[in-house]
C-alpha cells in the first residue's frame, strides 16, 4: 500500500469516476486502474462497484474510505510540521457555500487567512446548503459555510454570524422621502425582482411571509435572478424592488446607489453556520483554518 493507490482511492471515491480522477491527479486512466487494482489485491477486498455505469464504493469501500482520509492526513500533517520548521506552510483548502457567505463573506476570510499562510491556495465552490451537507458527508469539500442546519450527527456547526434581508430600492426620492419602515400589505403595491426558486433568501421570504398570511404569489413579480449582483444592477435601474442580504448592499448604500427599508413586524433574520465533519481526522491545514475562522468571528 502506497500514497498513491489511496490517493486514487480517494479520488475517485470523490468524484465517482476514473477518468476525473485520472485528470485530478494528471495521471492516466490506466495508472489510476493500476493503483486500484494493486490496492484491492493488497486488501484482499473490493472496494469499487464497477458493474454498472455509476462508480460507487462497496461497504468495504466505505469502511476503508476514513481511515484512506486519515492516513493521508497524518502524511500531510508531517508535511505541515516540517513547513513550520521550514517557515513556510503550503496547501490547498475547499470550502462550498451558498450565494451570500461566497461573495460576502469567504473573500474577507480568505484574504485575513492568506496574510498569515501566503501560500495557501483555495477552491471556493458554490453549492445550495443541502449540497454543502451532501459534499462534507461525502468528503467531496473540507468545509462549508451555510444559512440553515441540516441536522447530520457526523456534522459539527459553528455559528459565525447573523444576517438580516431588507427591502432594496432604487436611491430616488420617491423612496428617500418615505418612512425607513414599511408595511408588509404595501409590498403588494411594488414590482419585484426575486432570487430563483430553491434559494435560501427565497426560503426565508416565503417562509416569513406566510407566517403573515401573504403568499409570495401575491406579489407583482417582474423577473426571477439567480445572481443578487444582478438583481442589484436591475433595482438601480428603476425596474423594481427586491428582498435581500443588508450585507450584499453595504458598499451601494454607503455610495448612494440604493437604499432599503425594514419591512414592519416580521422576522427576516438569519444565521450563518461554518461547518466541517466531526467523525474524520482533519489535516494539520484544515485545523488551522478551522480555528482561524473561529477565532476570526469571535473578535
Amino acid at each position: 500500500m502506497d500514497f498513491r493507490q489511496l490517493e486514487s482511492f480517494i479520488a475517485i471515491a470523490k468524484f465517482k469516476s476514473f477518468s476525473k480522477a485520472a485528470n485530478y491527479l494528471y495521471l492516466t486512466q490506466p495508472t489510476i486502474s493500476s493503483h486500484i487494482l494493486n490496492l484491492e489485491k493488497e486488501l484482499n477486498t473490493i472496494l469499487i462497484n464497477r458493474s454498472n455505469k455509476k462508480i460507487s464504493l462497496t461497504k468495504a469501500g466505505e469502511i476503508f474510505y476514513d481511515y484512506a482520509i486519515n492516513i493521508i492526513n497524518l502524511r500531510e500533517t508531517a508535511r505541515f510540521k516540517l513547513g513550520e520548521f521550514k517557515g513556510k506552510i503550503i496547501g490547498n483548502v475547499e470550502i462550498a457555500s451558498s450565494t451570500i457567505p461566497e461573495q460576502y463573506i469567504i473573500p474577507e476570510l480568505i484574504s485575513e487567512f492568506g496574510k498569515i499562510y501566503p501560500d495557501v491556495t483555495f477552491t471556493v465552490l458554490h453549492y445550495d446548503s443541502a449540497q454543502v451537507v451532501k459534499g462534507i458527508l461525502n468528503g467531496d469539500v473540507d468545509f462549508g459555510i451555510v444559512g440553515a442546519k441540516i441536522n447530520q450527527k457526523q456534522l459539527k456547526y459553528v455559528e459565525l454570524t447573523s444576517d438580516e434581508l431588507v427591502l432594496v430600492t432604487p436611491y430616488t426620492e420617491d423612496y428617500l422621502n418615505q418612512d425607513v419602515y414599511i408595511n408588509l400589505e404595501d409590498l403588494l403595491n411594488e414590482k419585484f425582482i426575486l432570487r430563483e426558486q430553491g434559494s435560501g433568501t427565497r426560503n426565508i421570504i416565503e417562509q416569513a411571509f406566510k407566517e403573515h398570511n401573504v403568499d409570495i404569489k401575491q406579489l407583482q413579480t417582474i423577473a426571477y435572478v439567480e445572481n443578487t449582483e444582478s438583481i442589484k444592477q436591475c433595482i438601480r435601474k428603476s425596474l423594481g424592488v427586491s428582498i435581500l442580504s443588508k450585507r450584499a448592499i453595504e458598499d451601494e448604500v454607503k455610495y448612494n446607489l440604493l437604499s432599503y427599508k425594514k419591512i414592519k413586524n416580521i422576522n427576516l433574520n438569519r444565521k450563518f453556520y461554518f461547518v466541517y465533519h466531526s467523525q474524520r481526522s482533519p489535516s494539520p491545514l484544515e485545523i488551522e483554518f478551522q480555528k482561524f475562522v473561529c477565532d476570526y468571528f469571535k473578535s
